[in-house]
């Protein structure tokens, strides 16, 4: 495993971070614990010794505390959550939050802890004026936080206005080869590394988009450059994010063993500084040909879950983006399975009645209810919609 060195605290990261979100689980919020602990397991004697969870993540601090527990792990990985700071309407509300986190968690300590989600620097200050420097300064002499950061989702000039708000000792930013000019971006990138920060990186692959989900094109471009270390969309998107010496560590939402092994072998070569200009100029091509299919910006994060009318609107979106990446008929199949239009209750995008609760939570600040109506437009013309109701079930 390559590792990489956390310039505040001197510890020593592996440059592969385990993203525990997309843990597969049986339902919504019930991550497996069996699939848990294997993953969790085969990480570790891969050399990855940093784990990422979260309060609002449904029931994966408890899951991801409990395998750590049961296997006597825990003091070989550095672990992170963050804290829900929109929920916190008084300052009792930091330690509140933070005493359950330790509790699900089964530790004493939190190593790496983050505002979840920061957007704005108005939601630091609002914050800040609930007292929390000095909360933050009492956990870190204290032993209970080790080091203090946020994960950001807002503009490019407002990534640096937080930077500078307080003295962070790392940040998070989605970070990969097609949003170099979005959110904090490259430039952000720069900026924080300037300062002294550690930098983890987020949507290395854009929620899979960049992996298995590339237009036909831009993958068979890939293929035919496919070298040594280079054999998949996968392995290119990962090496990128590598390449760049201010990033600290990437997070991978790693879904299987299997997973783990092949992003571990790709983080034991793919070191800074390395990717040639001739790969490079690859990555660029793949990145106009990507942005020709890539109509919303949808990662698949389930933030806009559940929607009170029981649409998928993560699937229908990912349907949305199949179809100019694959095909009409490609989409159209997706969408049929994502709006379950074989059963006797179909959640179609023509259900949203746009109350608007999705995108509030959206941490692309996707117009949720604006692009449904697209999709509807797209898949629901007026023929479509005939069809629908003759197969549906009665």
């Amino acid at each position: 495993m390559q590792y990489r060195i956390d310039p505040k605290s001197g510890n020593r990261i592996s440059a592969l971070g385990l993203g525990c979100m997309r843990i597969p689980g049986f339902a919504i919020g019930k991550p497996d614990p069996r699939t848990t602990r294997d993953i969790i397991e085969r990480a570790i004697e891969r050399g990855i010794n940093y784990l990422d969870t979260a309060y609002l993540y449904p029931g994966n601090e408890v899951a991801v505390g409990t395998a750590l527990a049961r296997d006597g792990l825990r003091n070989r990985v550095f672990v992170a959550t963050k804290l829900p700071h929109a929920s916190c309407k008084r300052t009792e509300d930091f330690d509140r939050f933070f005493s359950e986190q330790l509790r699900r968690l089964c530790t004493d300590h939190i190593d790496y802890y983050l505002l979840h989600n920061i957007t704005s620097p108005a939601q630091w200050e609002r914050v800040r004026e609930l007292g929390i420097e000095d909360w933050i300064a009492r956990k870190k002499t204290c032993g209970a936080i080790r080091s203090i950061g946020f994960s950001f989702h807002g503009s490019t000039d407002d990534f640096p206005v937080l930077l500078d708000a307080y003295d962070w000792d790392f940040c998070q930013i989605q970070y990969n080869y097609a949003n170099e000019r979005y959110q904090a971006g490259t430039v952000g990138l720069h900026a924080a590394a300037a300062r002294g920060m550690a930098v983890f990186v987020m949507e290395p692959l854009l929620g899979g988009r960049l992996a298995d989900k590339l237009p036909a094109p831009a993958a068979r471009l890939l293929a035919q450059a496919g070298e040594d270390g280079l054999q998949t969309p996968a392995d290119w998107g990962l090496s990128w994010v590598w390449n760049h010496p201010e990033v600290t560590m990437l997070l991978s939402g790693m879904t299987s063993p299997a997973m783990v092994d092949a992003n571990a072998a790709v983080a034991e070569r793919a070191l800074p500084d390395t990717m040639t200009e001739v790969q490079l100029a690859t990555i660029q091509r793949v990145v106009e040909l990507f942005e020709r299919a890539n109509r919303v910006p949808c990662t698949g994060c389930n933030y806009c879950m559940p929607c009170p009318h029981g649409i998928n609107i993560p699937g229908c979106f990912a349907a949305y983006n199949a179809s100019f990446a694959h095909g009409w008929f490609a989409g159209m199949q997706q969408y049929f399975t994502a709006s379950a239009v074989r059963t006797s209750s179909p959640r179609l995008a023509s259900n949203c009645v746009l109350c608007g609760d999705c995108a509030r939570h959206c941490p692309q600040h996707i117009d949720i209810p604006a692009r449904m109506a697209d999709v509807r437009r797209r898949f629901q013309p007026g023929p479509v919609n005939t069809v629908l109701k003759l197969i549906r079930p009665r």
